[in-house]
């Protein structure tokens, strides 16, 4: 594999009530996967000079991942997100602002050829401007795929369809379809107006349970479900499985049935584990055994 992916925007820990705390944030659980799986992700975020932020740079480290793109912030706090629990059901707060919320462009970029970013990392406006030099570097060279995040208060329609515009993939789920497309018509029918709309290439509609729907700009549709009997613990992760492995069928050149059934494959044995990201190396050997790359 020689293209590499450049991925941009939020890294931060979820904050539990029993002190427990969780690394994650969705672009860096997509290039934790990318790394894993070989592609060797150029990662462009920014942590806090603070215990939360040592620990992503050792966790980087220890994944072998390319740090060259994460800044320190000298005032601000590495990301954090307080998840409470309230009438026994989790509510988060994305505390702002944080480190990743002042992303800065490096001055020196390397070559990529595929350009990811989601919606949340562009609540700011120094992280959206740099976001934005990124895209424009990609004009005309490189991929971009834009991963929908859509996390009260910080996203508003207009902002988060302005920033489709000019993406060749979309990933959101059927509640943020919903969101963003109200109105008659079932989800197929509307991803598949707002594919159209966008002029993209492709969009990633995630389904839970029901698994996922691929849409293609030349009318093709296909679909993949979760096999019967899949243990779930934890789902939290499982879009950003889905999507690192489509980013992989994107770079490879699979056919959209192969990288739609892989990404499954991976969100299915990521969903019966607990976190978004799995440490051990062991994880993903039968996913590299079985997919040639």
């Amino acid at each position: 594999m020689t293209a590499r992916p450049c991925i941009f925007g939020e890294v931060l820990f979820d904050h539990f009530p029993d002190g427990r705390r969780v690394l994650g944030g969705a672009p860096f659980n997509v290039a934790w996967h990318l790394q894993a799986f070989g592609a060797a992700p150029w990662m462009i975020s920014r942590v806090g000079a603070d215990d939360d932020g040592a620990a992503v740079q050792d966790a980087m480290s220890e994944w072998g991942m390319d740090k060259t793109g994460l800044a320190t912030d000298p005032s601000l706090p590495t990301g954090q997100v307080r998840v409470r629990i309230e009438q026994n059901e989790p509510t988060y707060d994305i505390v702002h602002p944080a480190a990743w919320d002042k992303i800065k462009t490096p001055v020196r970029l390397p070559e990529f050829t595929l350009l990811y970013h989601g919606s949340l990392a562009l609540r700011s406006a120094q992280s959206r401007s740099s976001c934005q030099e990124l895209r424009e570097a990609a004009a005309g060279k490189a991929t971009i795929f834009v991963d929908v995040n859509l996390r009260s208060p910080w996203w508003s329609r207009a902002e988060v369809l302005d920033s489709l515009n000019g993406a060749h993939w979309v990933k959101l789920n059927g509640e943020e379809l919903d969101l963003l497309t109200p109105g008659d018509g079932g989800h197929e029918h509307r991803a598949g107006a707002l594919l159209n709309q966008l002029g993209l290439k492709g969009l990633l509609l995630t389904r839970g349970s029901r698994g996922a729907l691929l849409l293609t700009a030349d009318g093709g549709q296909w679909s993949t479900r979760p096999q019967a009997g899949i243990e779930v613990t934890d789902t939290v992760g499982a879009g950003d499985a889905m999507a690192s492995v489509m980013i992989l069928g994107i770079l490879n050149g699979w056919d959209p049935q192969t990288s739609l059934d892989r990404a499954q494959s991976l969100a299915s044995a990521i969903v019966a584990r607990r976190g978004a990201t799995v440490r051990d190396p062991a994880f993903y050997r039968r996913f590299i055994r079985d997919w040639p790359f």
